[in-house]
């Protein structure tokens, strides 16, 4: 027998450590994104990043709370959340073009994660948590979709 099947909450509370430690080092990226655009949209982009990172992290408390609730643990220690995550720290000077692809990236990741976590949950009957990640995955691929739309019309603005 499986971890997962043996005790489902522990498997649950584990996705959401992953997805809590995700949305923080995504968040960080978006405010390294939001500090060091330039060009001839750096309004925009400078207030976009940190629109999305505000939304971002957000997501941090919610899935935190989301932990609790199933007598789970939520990280706690900063150490922990690089240990954690999946998507990777934005390092190095970027590009503005470099900066919304490396952006969309981890929203694929992130929306990828979340399907697979919230058929965990279904699974194990969570609805509770299944609608979290429903609700929070809509909030990503509207965020991708939005970063998507920059490297669309290759007008040598971003794309």
């Amino acid at each position: 027998m499986t971890a997962t099947l043996q005790n489902p909450t522990a498997s649950i509370v584990s996705t959401l450590n992953r997805e809590q430690a995700n949305a923080l080092v995504a968040y960080l990226n978006y405010k390294k994104y939001h500090w060091l655009t330039f060009g001839p949209l750096f309004r925009d982009l400078h207030l976009l990043f940190e629109e999305q990172g505000g939304e971002v992290f957000a997501m941090v408390d919610e899935l935190a709370e989301r932990s609790l609730m199933l007598d789970g643990k939520p990280i706690a220690d900063p150490a922990d959340y690089l240990r954690t995550a999946t998507v990777t720290p934005s390092t190095g000077e970027l590009a503005v073009r470099d900066m919304v692809a490396e952006a969309i990236a981890t929203h694929e990741l992130i929306i990828s994660e979340m399907h697979e976590d919230a058929a965990i949950a279904n699974d194990a009957g969570d609805i509770g948590t299944a609608d979290l990640y429903t609700r929070l995955v809509q909030v990503h691929q509207k965020h991708r979709w939005f970063l998507k739309e920059l490297l669309r019309k290759g007008d040598n603005l971003v794309s």
